[in-house]
């Protein structure tokens, strides 16, 4: 059998060292065996990513620690030990990196939690010394409810909150305590959201600066309920975009805000996804009416080009020009990567046509007058 070619790094570093072999139990010099066992972790790194590192450097230090007892090749075992822990520490580091990234993206971009977890100033902009503190008050039919404070503070945040609580909560609806959470947060569209994306979002929820904010308690008229167990939950390849462009537009709690309550509470998604009509109170006694967002071409955006969509989803500005209100959060949807916001308009489109003429709200600047 013809042997594996030798590839042209090990080349290179045996010529630099001379050809030289160390001695068994020596550390003199470093033997190929060394050479070729730090060029498969560097291979494995570069073909598989970091992710892959953890479990091949094990790999390779347990046959090295097996080399020692047979033959006292000591050096080829403790270089592999510090060249692991080194390439390990960067492989911790760039996984966390890139959770934390994904999980401020979701946060911060998709999810825009700031929209309701973060006080605003009198121009409806978000206070960034609150950020997502809560406090947020909402009277709306099912009761009044206040945002939860969702930064690492120990007495009235989540820090004293385990990774499975917060996600339980969610997801499911349930906070440590027990207590069931109730509108607006969009706990049947959260249920949806994949395991890998609920902890990036966790981490990064981790990493916010503290902020001491006492809320009080919500009130509710209507009766709550927990959503099923969530678990096993993966998002949807992003080759397949209406089914992507729907997943992230439950993230983005898109319909939560664009459907008509039932008889029951809760938004009416089985009948009148999209339709528009609900009211906001973005300042009080000033109401502000969410648009029909279905596919409908007289009442809703059917007669829309994709162009009209984007700009009204990132920029906040409709078809004929107004500047919209919050609480369309186009000031968090803005940094929407392009792909995702394609796939969001993709899936809009498939919104069954629903005839709901709303009254045209003013413009940002009429309303803030």
């Amino acid at each position: 059998m013809a042997s594996k070619p030798e590839p042209p790094l090990i080349g290179a570093v045996k010529k630099a060292v001379g050809g030289r072999h160390k001695q068994p139990g020596r550390l003199a010099f470093v033997s190929w065996a060394t050479i070729r066992r730090i060029y498969d972790i560097v291979h494995i790194m570069v073909l598989r990513g970091v992710a892959a590192v953890l479990a091949a450097t094990v790999s390779l230090t347990l046959r090295n620690w097996a080399i020692v007892r047979v033959n006292g090749d000591i050096s080829a075992f403790l270089i592999t030990v510090a060249f692991a822990a080194t390439l390990s520490q960067s492989a911790f580091a760039a996984d966390s990196g890139a959770l934390l990234a994904r999980g401020e993206y979701l946060v911060n971009v998709v999810a825009a939690c700031g929209n309701c977890h973060t006080k605003q100033a009198p121009d409806l902009l978000p206070i960034p010394s609150m950020h997502l503190a809560g406090g947020r008050r909402f009277d709306i039919p099912p009761g009044i409810a206040y945002s939860k404070n969702l930064t690492p503070d120990r007495d009235t945040g989540i820090a004293s909150w385990s990774d499975e609580q917060v996600i339980r909560a969610i997801r499911e609806g349930v906070t440590k305590e027990g207590n069931l959470i109730g509108p607006p947060m969009p706990i049947a569209l959260y249920n949806k959201i994949a395991d890998d994306d609920v902890k990036a979002m966790v981490a990064y929820l981790r990493s916010v600066p503290p902020v001491r904010n006492e809320i009080p308690e919500s009130k509710y008229k209507i009766k709550l309920h927990a959503e099923p167990t969530a678990k096993d939950v993966k998002a949807p390849p992003k080759t397949d975009k209406i089914a992507y462009g729907e997943y992230l537009v439950n993230v983005a709690h898109c319909l939560e805000c664009h459907t008509p309550f039932a008889a029951n509470g809760e938004p009416d998604y089985a009948k009148r996804a999209g339709a528009g009509g609900r009211e906001f109170f973005p300042i009080e006694r000033r109401p502000v009416r969410a648009r029909n967002i279905s596919s409908d071409p007289e009442t809703g955006i059917g007669s829309w080009t994709d162009a009209q969509i984007k700009k009204a989803i990132t920029e906040g500005i409709n078809k004929d020009g107004k500047k919209l209100i919050p609480p369309m959060p186009y000031g968090y949807f803005k940094n929407l990567a392009g792909d995702d916001l394609d796939a969001v308009v993709a899936f809009i489109r498939t919104l069954p046509p629903q005839k709901n003429r709303v009254e045209p709200n003013r413009s940002l600047d009429e309303y803030l007058e």
